[in-house]
């Protein structure tokens, strides 16, 4: 049972000597296997009372226990917070050069009321194959979003493979995603309201997000050591949040891509005016790698206008229109490779004419690849938070929406085509259309509203916290990211001390996943002195 206390002393540290000791013995009871560093060590942990030996191997003896208390920042913990110590643990699974073992923690869904309802979150621990039972330093990753699962490694490769040579990494399936009590059309609808949809789902943001690394790290890392994040692009974000709030849980920590605004009590409009300005830069460079896309785009969008209703409809249900055709810039002019799916996607957009006198029409592929595109029917997390991840006690307002009208003479796909001009795709943005017209959304249509205008958000970053950070961190700003702007970028990293950048233009904002061995190595480099300063 974690404990906090009502009135913080930031001044005193976060455990005396004797409760970390404490919590030791607790922990390592609770765990389902522990790493022992040497012989000497197992040999002593045999004539332990919390440890015994189960088929060969040392095994610590499972029985109830309580944590003793935290401190936290006051806005990052409520008080009096007892969480469940609910925790099991599958046998080792392999793939080709890697072990995996499946965790799930009880938790509770909301943390000022311990004893209602909970959740389970899912981690899926991970280490090179063989080192199974080796002593090694704990590395969590935090997945991009809000609202996508972990990755699901098939093989050692990319970054994984280069982490595990070093670490015991810890996969996480935020809240809300993968097999973390996932939210899914379908599992919403159980919540037969709106405004109880919308007072389920603030509990789904990074505060929480962080609330649940702290919870697993305790239970989960021997002696409940500190350990490593690794964030990619919205698990920046949560990193981020994570050094404000509870910076005595990392031992270091890793960006790519994912240093979020600060400052405001709402950043949305200031997010969405300079991703406007890169989405156009992004488009203005597409039109010249394939100039032959604009007269496609114009035929497409005149098909789509000239059609009853305005647009046509997907395979799922919902609608395809002008507007929401603009929306595969999401995908395809901001990572790697995007480019080149995009072309390739537009070349397969129109039927073939197999019968003389047949009608022009737009492709079932096309209209299938559009909906996978967006993905929105499988995690619509995407679209509810996306906004409110940059909202602390103020709403967004439909924020990327009103900032729209300000470009809307560069946005018009209508306009556009009448004027013979390049339409331009939009970027990472969600817009109130998308509840209309993507089949999946449209039950969730009210919740979207009442969440754009909801303004009691908690806070997600401590400032003062941040300017005085002792955590090392390393963090990769790619220049030229869509997602993630690249001065505002530099702006928060000038509040985090201590901070080593690495900006390039090597990469867009998939560096991790396009180069993941290089991108990790290099930040590393900086953590550990391999890098120069400058």
């Amino acid at each position: 049972v974690v404990a906090v206390d009502a009135a913080p002393d930031l001044s005193r540290p976060l455990y005396s000597q004797s409760t970390a000791a404490s919590m030791a013995a607790a922990i390592l009871r609770s765990a389902s296997a522990i790493a022992v560093p040497s012989a000497a060590t197992a040999a002593a942990l045999r004539h332990h009372p919390a440890f015994h030996l189960v088929a060969g191997r040392l095994r610590p003896r499972v029985t109830s226990h309580r944590i003793p208390q935290l401190r936290r920042a006051a806005f990052a913990m409520t008080p009096s917070v007892a969480t469940s110590t609910t925790h099991q643990t599958g046998e080792w699974d392999a793939v080709p050069g890697l072990s995996l073992r499946d965790h799930r923690f009880e938790v509770p869904l909301d943390y000022s009321d311990p004893d209602g309802s909970s959740i389970t979150v899912f981690a899926r621990e991970v280490v090179a194959a063989g080192k199974e039972d080796t002593y090694l330093p704990y590395l969590l990753y935090l997945q991009g979003g809000p609202g996508f699962e972990s990755p699901r490694p098939s093989e050692a490769c990319g970054w994984i493979k280069k982490a595990c040579e070093d670490y015991r990494l810890v996969l996480l399936d935020q809240r809300g995603t993968g097999l973390s009590t996932p939210l899914t059309p379908s599992s919403l609808a159980q919540i037969s309201s709106a405004t109880e949809q919308v007072e389920y789902l603030k509990h789904f943001r990074a505060d929480n997000i962080v609330r649940d690394a702290e919870n697993i790290r305790l239970r989960l890392v021997p002696c409940a050591k500190p350990w490593t994040v690794l964030g990619q692009s919205y698990g920046g974000f949560c990193a981020v949040t994570y050094l404000s709030s509870a910076p005595e849980g990392l031992q270091a920590v890793l960006l790519t891509g994912g240093l979020p605004p600060l400052g405001e009590a709402c950043t949305a409009d200031t997010v969405y005016r300079a991703c406007y300005k890169q989405v156009q830069q992004q488009n203005e460079k597409y039109y010249k790698r394939y100039p032959q896309d604009m007269q496609v785009m114009h035929d497409i969008v005149r098909y789509l206008n000239e059609s009853e209703g305005g647009g046509v409809p997907l395979p799922s249900g919902g609608r395809l229109t002008p507007k929401m055709l603009q929306c595969l810039g999401l995908s395809g002019l901001g990572s790697g490779g995007g480019f080149e799916r995009l072309h390739y996607l537009l070349e397969r957009v129109w039927d073939p004419i197999l019968a003389p006198g047949a009608k022009k029409s737009i492709s079932y592929y096309f209209l299938k690849e559009f909906e996978m595109w967006l993905g929105f029917d499988q995690n619509p997390l995407y679209a509810l938070l996306h906004e409110s991840i940059y909202c602390q006690g103020s709403s967004s307002k439909w924020s990327a929406e009103r900032i729209r009208s300000e470009y809307e003479s560069l946005f018009d796909p209508i306009k556009a085509t009448e004027e013979g001009r390049p339409v331009y795709f939009t970027g990472e943005m969600v817009f109130p259309c998308m509840f209309d017209e993507i089949h999946a959304l449209q039950n969730l249509k009210e919740a979207a509203h009442l969440l754009a205008a909801k303004e009691d958000w908690p806070p997600l970053y401590d400032i003062s916290v941040l300017n005085n950070n002792k955590v090392p961190v390393a963090a990769a700003v790619y220049y030229e990211d869509m997602y993630v702007n690249f001065n505002i970028a530099k702006e928060t990293a000038s509040q985090i001390a201590g901070i080593r950048l690495w900006v390039t233009n090597e990469y867009m904002h998939s560096g991790l996943r396009d180069s993941g061995w290089h991108v990790f190595e290099h930040l590393m480099g900086l953590l550990n002195g391999k890098r120069p300063l400058f």
